[in-house]
């Protein structure tokens, strides 16, 4: 099964994770078929903390791929701020 999972990198205390489509099987930080974007839960006032690439989200979930719990929540709050964005 694929899914769409993060992936842990930064050093020891500053995490940074990549928003990736792996299989299922492959461990957190091993191999992966495409990176779909990044979260900084770290990010800075001015800095960009979340960027997700909608459209091939939308395409690996089209084919089947199953989003973890964290990587759900971020794509919900990616899609609330677009709106807000585009208003303004």
């Amino acid at each position: 099964m694929v899914v769409i999972r993060l992936s842990r990198g930064g050093s020891k205390h500053r995490p940074f994770f990549n928003i990736v489509v792996a299989d299922k099987r492959v461990r957190r930080d091993g191999r992966f078929i495409e990176r779909v974007g990044f979260y900084n839960p770290t990010a800075k006032e001015g800095e960009e903390g979340l960027r997700l690439a909608q459209d091939r989200l939308t395409e690996w979930i089209g084919k089947g791929a199953q989003p973890s719990p964290t990587v759900a929540r971020l794509m919900k709050q990616a899609a609330a701020k677009t709106p807000a964005a585009a208003a303004a």
